[in-house]
């Protein structure tokens, strides 16, 4: 196999990257303190899981429209991160600073932000599809006057 050929999302550098930042994720959770246990280290274990595993989605699909949603929604979580890290810092939660961790996650982002842009060029399932995204109809809602007292 060629080194220039993928293979599949884990090859991504923006996927290797998110891995790097879930494991600095989980390894900060685990020095948080106790009363955080299920509070701050539980959201950033779950946060970190979600940026890897939404790449991981975005690349399974076909069209860029539906791929581009995924990486939208780990760029979401990549930012929950790092504002979990600056949280840690501000509040001090743990000696020391985080300044490691929080510029892997702006270099994570970075390269994740120029992936979405390839992405976008790409157009890939543009001419099966076009490039009308896929949504679905709003609810509609009925509004009913709350009962009364005297009702």
């Amino acid at each position: 196999m060629a080194d220039n050929e993928q293979r599949g999302f884990e090859d991504l550098e923006c996927y290797k990257l998110a891995l790097n930042v879930a494991y600095e994720a989980y390894q900060v959770a685990q020095r948080l303190p106790s009363e955080e246990k299920y509070n701050l280290a539980d959201q950033l274990r779950r946060a970190a899981a979600s940026i890897t595993l939404n790449i991981a989605e975005g690349y399974g699909r076909y069209h860029y429209l539906d791929s581009l949603r995924f990486y939208y929604i780990a760029r979401g979580s990549l930012n929950e991160v790092l504002s979990a890290f600056i949280t840690c810092d501000t509040v001090r939660l743990l000696s020391g600073e985080l300044p490691e961790q929080r510029e892997l996650c702006h270099t994570a982002l970075r390269t994740l932000n120029g992936y979405i842009r390839y992405v976008r060029g790409q157009r890939q399932g543009h001419q099966e599809y076009g490039d009308r995204a896929v949504r679905e109809d709003s609810p509609e809602y009925a509004v009913t006057p709350e009962p009364t007292i005297d009702d």
